[in-house]
């Protein structure tokens, strides 16, 4: 590889280092996969065993693995986190992943830190701090422009992250505490109860229904695949695959797709390589469509849009299929525009508009016989297929393998001979071997022989590339003999690709300390613990609020704040109509969202292009046994259209 190429990183996500194994041999070039704990997913977490198999596995392709240790902390948790670090380090992870900043107010081993999109980077100043507190990658907000990476790539040097596929969270991340709130489960410690996935009615000022059960905060997922170019010019090096919840299906097809898409951008830009080695193949075609989404959007990075919205239902519909022509007692006689196949889940919309599911047991021409006949299906609906037996049959097989290019240079010495391997990454090995020369009876066979038996190399992590001879003459020699040089200079390259490889080395905070950009911080800060407040206030910050999982903040405030905006999705924005007053304030009262007894006030912060979700925290949570938390407590900020005033 040439170094002074700038590396581009597909990230993909590992429930389990199976999981990860699989990332990599589709194309990945790192891992990212949660640790026994803290990791920010609960359903997530794997053994320190684990994660040095998948270290393992990563390192022989040069690929690295990121260990997600970014939940936020309460005080009694540093000193186990601490250790977690430690040991993962010691499974040779390549970087920790964190949200909390009291973890670098502890001894922490050599381990490269990154930023978690739970920091909330959003801006230019706040990258550039958190470079010179010693992180070496960021991963931006989601809802970020091509305008405002560019703006952050002006005012860093770093690697820059960003999601390029997956669920997306309505709220900006580490900004939303409605799941705290109403249930306890705090999605800043991973716990998230996904209230943004439930059915809402809207209303407005006046009390008027503007929308009756939708889904209202649900958006589509994430895909960027039509804007990787852009992207990379506008300076976002790794490019991340939400998903570390999904099954391994969406793994392998997902990061199959944009490891082709990657490769076909990276064969037009020479100025750029991949960040690790070895050329995958695949035993499918990837088809993003037909594994798990919400309907897909670009979200910001375009600039706000019409369409980002999952109001329908935040379950996967699947690609339209064809409608129905008859429905008997138990068939459903069908005008399919593709084949339907036993075993396939079909979808379609009920009369009240809510997504019901049907699996087919048999197929017999244009009649389908489902598990269960469905109430609301009628001739003229609809039909979606969200399973199709047939693509998860090839992806629950080996579907993919990854083989480094190596060329071989098979040479004559003194007591035999000898094969040296050198791989695409210049690392060379010799392997001897001690053997008679006979001169060969057919010098064009015995060429052959030794050509074909030193380039099978099927069974091993190499593909070979030049096969070189270096000989006096044509020398006859076994298989066998051939077989087990190949064998052994195979080994000795692996065992020299792993003595190879170098973690990349942690990057030093400057001295003395850089100031954070504000010098207040609300619970929008989320210091739980004082280890972060010890990190802020010598960081110049002078007023540290507690996070709001210390259950402080008993009034209203914002629960989630997100660029998604009700108005502007109904076309009530009043940029569009231009309804400003000279404050630049809507004059148009808030809006209200309702589930159940469940009543969020919503405000608009229209300078900013910002909403946000007021509310207040349960009783049953509020009265819940305190989290013991040292701060000082100053008196609860007003809420205002511009959202919490301490922020």
């Amino acid at each position: 590889m040439t170094a002074n190429r700038r590396e581009l990183e597909l990230l993909s996500p590992a429930r389990n280092a199976d999981f990860g194994i699989a990332a990599i041999d589709h194309g990945a070039d790192a891992v990212y996969i949660g640790g026994p704990a803290f990791g920010a997913r609960s359903g997530a977490g794997n053994p320190v065993a684990d994660i040095e198999r998948l270290v393992r596995h990563a390192h022989r392709y040069a690929a690295k693995v990121f260990v997600t240790l970014n939940t936020i902390l309460r005080d009694d948790e540093i000193d186990a986190a601490r250790r977690l670090v430690w040991q993962v380090y010691e499974a040779g992870a390549d970087a920790l992943i964190v949200q909390d900043m009291g973890l670098l107010e502890v001894d922490l081993p050599p381990i490269q830190l990154h930023a978690s999109t739970q920091t909330d980077i959003r801006t230019p100043a706040k990258a550039r701090f958190l470079q010179e507190a010693g992180f070496s990658q960021i991963v931006l907000a989601r809802e970020l422009s091509l305008e405002q990476i560019r703006a952050v790539a002006a005012q860093t040097e770093y690697t820059l992250e960003f999601f390029v596929h997956g669920a997306l969270c309505v709220a900006y991340s580490g900004q939303c505490y409605i799941s705290h709130a109403h249930t306890g489960r705090s999605a800043n410690r991973g716990e998230c109860s996904q209230a943004c996935r439930l059915p809402y009615t809207l209303a407005d000022g006046q009390g008027r229904i503007v929308a009756h059960e939708k889904h209202l905060l649900s958006m589509k997922d994430n895909d960027q695949s039509a804007n990787l170019r852009a992207l990379i010019e506008a300076g976002i090096s790794s490019f991340k695959i939400e998903g570390r919840l999904k099954d391994l299906g969406y793994v392998k097809n997902i990061t199959a797709r944009y490891r082709q898409l990657l490769d076909q951008v990276l064969a037009d830009l020479p100025d750029y390589r991949r960040a690790s080695s070895g050329r995958s193949t695949f035993a499918f075609a990837p088809q993003p469509e037909k594994t798990f989404n919400r309907g897909l959007t670009d979200y910001f990075t375009n600039e706000r849009q019409h369409g980002i919205e999952a109001f329908d239902s935040p379950a996967f519909v699947g690609e339209q299929i064809g409608t129905v022509l008859r429905v008997g007692s138990d068939f459903i006689e069908v005008e399919a525009n593709a084949a339907i196949h036993n075993g396939d889940g079909l979808s379609f919309f009920g009369s009240h508009k809510e997504l019901v599911g049907l699996g087919i047991n048999r197929v017999e021409g244009t009649r389908l016989y489902p598990n269960g006949m469905a109430e609301g299906l009628a001739a003229g609906a609809a039909l979606f297929r969200n399973r199709d037996q047939v693509f998860e049959r090839l992806l629950e097989k080996k579907s993919a393998e990854r083989r480094v290019r190596v060329d071989l240079r098979f040479s004559e010495t003194p007591d035999g001979f000898a094969l040296t391997m050198t791989d695409e990454d210049g690392i060379a090995i010799t392997a001897p071997l001690a053997h008679a020369k006979e001169r060969a009876n057919n010098a064009e066979r015995a060429v052959h022989t030794i050509c074909e038996q030193l380039g099978k190399l099927g069974s091993s992590m190499f593909c070979a590339g030049e096969v070189t001879l270096q000989l006096s003459q044509a020398w006859f020699l076994p298989a066998g003999a051939l077989n087990a040089l190949r064998r052994d200079a195979v080994e000795r390259l692996e065992a020299a690709r792993l003595a190879a490889y170098r973690r990349p080395p942690r990057a030093q905070a400057v001295e003395p300390p850089a100031v954070y950009p504000e010098s207040a911080l609300s619970y929008l800060g989320n210091v739980f613990n004082d280890k972060a407040r010890a990190f802020y206030a010598r960081h110049g910050v002078a007023v540290i609020d507690a996070a709001y999982e210390a259950n402080q903040e008993r009034g209203e405030v914002s629960l989630m704040i997100t660029r998604h905006c009700l108005r502007y999705s109904f076309n009530l924005c009043p940029k569009e109509l231009k309804q400003f007053d000279l404050s630049g304030q809507v004059r148009a009262e808030p809006m209200t969202l309702i589930n159940g007894k469940e009543r969020l006030t919503l405000r608009f912060d229209c300078k900013k292009c910002e909403m946000h979700v007021v509310g207040s925290m349960r009783k049953s949570v509020a009265d819940a046994p305190a989290v013991p938390v040292t701060f000082h407590r100053k008196a609860p900020a007003a809420v205002t259209s511009a959202g919490p005033a301490r922020r």
